[in-house]
């Protein structure tokens, strides 16, 4: 195996990086009108000193932070790109926002674009590229006094309300157009306003729409949660942090072979019927209801018959899964 993941050169680890995209958007019947696109990283704890592994001060280890990128309304994987335990930088964020869309634009050149992520890849290089390129956003930003002096009046009578009404909590939002010192425009923000006693509260919201408000925040950015499910998925389940090769070509290559594994899984759950509770299963589950599974294999000169023991329970299930996976003939 560990021949199998040196052997790819630098230019062939791209294509296959890239054409875990093409994947992606040949799993649509048709090219949709749009699509959001949610992109996060990920602690990826290192044991030793591989190359892009840095210490980070967060995690309080040396790791790597690969980005992961999904469409989270289907649950798929768009990309999965190694880089160094560190903060993605603007130009990080722009060039991989610049070469997702690039690609995605090879299949659907009119399918409306929407980009969300959190504080890291709020950077005023990467919105300043979705502009000009006729690509939405939803991005977190970090608070600062600026932004709080700006909430202010709409943050102290929430908490005048609160505390008139008695209420353990109460939640407002502030929408106002902000401009920081290197910005090139003012933005739009949608500031989340919860007052409680000890106060408290998240992070604002920059966004291109000019009408940015309290559903935009609620049921557009706060759904950006699922991804972490997702990568959990990618991660733990699939165990995509075993990137223990000196290389970081090797480890990509891991990451390119985690990800074809989370399609074939994905396939498998596919197929079983809605009506059975694995339909709806973590890939944990399946694995180990489907294929951590005794089984006596016998090859034969024109087929391979696999014998499950007599009480199998999932009997009639894996019938029905061999035909709905088999292979289309002539």
């Amino acid at each position: 195996m560990s021949r199998l993941e040196n052997a790819p050169s630098r230019n062939v680890v791209a294509r296959l990086t890239a054409a875990l995209v093409d994947i992606f958007c040949r799993s649509f019947t048709a090219p949709p009108a749009a699509i959001t696109l949610d992109i996060d990283d990920t602690c990826d704890r290192v044991h030793g000193h591989q190359q892009l592994s840095l210490f980070n001060a967060h995690y309080d280890t040396r790791c790597f932070l690969p980005v992961h990128a999904y469409h989270v309304e289907c649950g798929t994987p768009v990309a999965v790109l190694l880089r160094p335990g560190k903060t993605p930088s603007g130009s990080e964020v722009r060039a991989l926002l610049k070469h997702l869309t690039r690609r995605i634009r090879r299949h659907w050149l009119r399918t409306r674009l929407t980009f969300r992520g959190d504080s890291h890849y709020g950077r005023r290089e990467a919105m300043a590229w979705c502009e000009d390129n006729g690509v939405d956003y939803i991005f977190g930003l970090a608070g600062n006094t600026a932004l709080h002096g700006l909430a202010y009046d709409v943050a102290d009578d929430l908490k005048v309300r609160r505390a008139e009404a008695g209420a353990e909590r109460m939640c407002g939002f502030a929408s106002f157009d902000y401009a920081a010192g290197s910005w090139r425009r003012k933005r739009r923000v949608v500031a989340p306003l919860p007052a409680r006693p000890r106060g408290g509260g998240a992070g604002p919201t920059p966004t291109p729409h000019a009408r940015a408000h309290r559903r935009l925040y609620e049921a557009v950015y706060c759904a950006r949660g699922q991804t972490e499910n997702l990568i959990k998925q990618h991660k733990v389940q699939l165990a995509s942090d075993r990137t223990s090769c000196q290389s970081p070509l090797a480890n990509q290559f891991r990451l390119v072979l985690h990800t074809a594994a989370y399609w074939l899984m994905l396939a498998l759950r596919d197929a079983v019927p809605r009506r059975i509770p694995l339909h709806w299963a973590e890939f944990a589950t399946l694995r180990q209801s489907l294929l951590k599974i005794s089984a006596r294999v016998v090859e034969k000169a024109a087929r391979v018959r696999i014998h499950f023991a007599s009480a199998c329970p999932d009997a009639a299930l894996f019938r029905m899964l061999t035909g709905r996976l088999a292979a289309s003939g002539p």
